[in-house]
């Protein structure tokens, strides 16, 4: 069982209106996949990352190769930023938007609106290329916000490593919460992720199965080089009693 993060402990000096707005987002449009099972799959494959599809390898995404069905797709560029919103479950959506949650409103604090939503979209983006540079002919669509949520755990790491994080961690056959600090619980988010995206290029990497593990890593690593490109500075670090 994975270790589950509750709340942090960093008070925001701003009212978290755009990570607000992305999670409403990202709930609404799971929503409206609830209202669609039968055309679900039509869905993902409309509006998710395929790696073949965005490197001209697969025009159509493995669909109807028809005129069409060609013509019923949005620009293949596009799947990019369309795909961020897409969920495949309730685990899948839940763990994105709690991780979302706890740490996004601290991040958009000191990048501000405008530019946390920048943020988000590109990291995200940078997530989608490169979980599609490591699988590029696949044709199974690739969903989730868990690059943009990385690109933010990221940045998370770097502008506030002495934040608490109240954690939910599985002890023998008892859960129980610790205050874990941030910087020890994002290094071992990440190793997992690492650990994971090795295994899964070991075991074939032309395509993608289950969690887009690099996704993860290229958003996380994106989100830590965004924030050093554009020099955001942490307050005073918070002590780490």
């Amino acid at each position: 069982m994975p270790i589950i993060p509750l709340r942090d402990n960093i008070p925001t000096l701003r009212y978290p209106l755009v990570n607000k707005l992305l999670v409403g987002a990202n709930v609404a449009v799971f929503l409206y996949e609830l209202t669609q099972l039968q055309q679900l799959p039509w869905v993902l494959q409309r509006w998710g990352l395929i790696p073949a599809r965005l490197w001209g390898l697969a025009p159509t995404g493995g669909l109807d190769p028809s005129p069409e069905s060609a013509l019923a797709l949005p620009p293949a560029w596009l799947t990019l930023f369309t795909s961020m919103f897409l969920h495949a479950g309730w685990v899948h959506i839940g763990s994105n938007m709690l991780y979302l949650w706890i740490f996004g409103d601290n991040v958009e604090d000191r990048l501000g609106h405008l530019r946390y939503f920048l943020f988000y979209l590109l990291v995200g983006a940078v997530a989608g290329l490169m979980q599609a540079a490591l699988s590029p002919y696949s044709v199974v669509p690739t969903v989730g916000a868990s690059g943009a949520v990385a690109g933010v755990l990221g940045a998370y790491l770097l502008l506030y490593p002495w934040a608490r994080i109240s954690t939910l961690v599985p002890v023998l056959f008892f859960l129980t919460v610790l205050d874990v600090p941030a910087w020890l619980f994002l290094a071992l988010w990440f190793l997992l992720q690492l650990w994971n995206g090795a295994l899964s290029i070991a075991a074939d990497p032309s395509v993608v199965r289950g969690v887009a593990w690099w996704a993860h890593i290229g958003g996380f690593v994106a989100g830590v080089l965004l924030l050093r490109w554009w020099k955001v500075r942490r307050r005073p670090a918070v002590p780490p009693w």
